[in-house]
């Protein structure tokens, strides 16, 4: 590995964007060289812009403790000093979308934690164990944006990381109706217990946008290209329920599901634990060594024992068992910030280096 890649993060206050700058302190390929936010925060010391509001559980690295945050909003600027951008900015739609679009007309690619460019046709939404052939619509992307090495890759929805894994596995038996509920951490509404009491002891049945997101981001990732542009599936038919409950991170999903084609048990564990990818295959930096493993007790998984199985970004699954009304159903557990979040960001942009879209300038 020669010189490595220098990273711009955006939004780089709230919690999204300390999470990518805890995981890319000492990144074998990544280095942090800008860190931009909003108007109010720029000028000041990264440390002075955070102040009292560093989230993480570690230290704030020393690299970025001095660095003078820059205005998000001048581009250019921020493009001339990075390789790529890592896009976690609080923000209107609108407003990402076209903060991202004029990152990525610079000529600098935009690796997102947003929601705003999910169903930009073009755009390739990845979990890098699925669709990784989603990646070869950039190439239509630049196309359209009048690039040669500026677009934009986003990562989906957390809540959808505990059980979409397992619908991917269990292909060959053809899910057709899945059922999901997933009981969501905290941390996915960028919050803790300080900064929520109200959530201590409480349990809120609806997260704004989210059931949708559950429902429909996973047909994307499960779907295909054509044409330039990807085109979700047209199944499984998934409805979902999402609650927000008194846990820090870990999203949790209970899974109900129908196949139409009969599998045993012990078939559909074989799928899951022998599932991998092009990050296993490349041994990526962040990849876990296993994405998927299955959990044989009774009890488990549960958030405080199994939330950071591989550093976070594995997917546990436990009690699965046939139902009575559909033919299975099963327990997911997805970290929500790490691989649902920017561990999934960064593991994104290694992939996307890997395989070449990603280069130094």
């Amino acid at each position: 590995m020669g010189e490595k890649l220098r990273v711009g993060i955006l939004g780089g206050t709230g919690m999204v964007g300390q999470r990518f700058i805890s995981l890319l302190e000492d990144h074998p390929w990544f280095e942090v060289k800008a860190i931009a936010a909003s108007p109010r925060s720029a000028g000041k010391t990264y440390a002075e812009a955070v102040s009292d509001r560093w989230k993480m559980k570690s230290p704030m690295p020393a690299a970025v403790k001095d660095m003078t945050v820059l205005n998000v909003n001048e581009v250019e600027n921020v493009a001339d000093q990075v390789d790529f951008v890592f896009s976690a900015v609080d923000m209107t739609k609108d407003e990402i979308r076209a903060i991202e679009e004029a990152y990525a007309k610079c000529e600098t690619p935009v690796v997102s934690n947003n929601s705003a460019h999910r169903w930009t046709p073009d755009v390739p939404m990845l979990i890098p164990e699925i669709n990784p052939s989603h990646m070869e619509v950039i190439d239509h992307q630049r196309k359209r944006l009048g690039t040669k090495r500026g677009f934009i890759a986003v990562k989906p929805n957390c809540s959808i990381q505990s059980y979409t894994p397992a619908l991917a596995a269990w292909a060959d038996f053809e899910p057709y109706e899945v059922v999901a509920t997933t009981y969501q951490a905290i941390s996915g509404a960028g919050k803790t217990f300080k900064d929520w009491p109200e959530m201590v002891e409480n349990v809120i049945p609806y997260i704004g946008g989210e059931e949708e997101k559950s429902e429909q981001e996973p047909l994307r990732i499960l779907g295909t290209v054509s044409d330039g542009q990807i085109v979700k599936a047209a199944g499984p038919l998934i409805t979902c329920q999402c609650i927000r409950v008194p846990v820090l991170d870990g999203h949790t999903a209970a899974v109900f599901v129908k196949f139409r084609k009969k599998a045993t048990k012990e078939e559909l564990i074989e799928k899951l634990v022998t599932y991998s990818g092009e990050p296993q295959k490349l041994k990526l930096p962040s990849a876990p060594e296993q994405f998927i493993r299955y959990m044989e007790e009774d009890d488990r998984p549960q958030v405080k024992l199994d939330v950071d199985y591989e550093r976070g970004m594995g997917i546990s699954i436990g009690r699965l068992r046939e139902d009575t009304v559909y033919d299975y159903k099963f327990v997911g557990l997805s970290h929500n910030t790490l691989r649902g979040a920017a561990g999934g960001g960064v593991l994104c942009a290694e992939l996307l280096k890997a395989k070449g879209y990603i280069t130094g300038k």
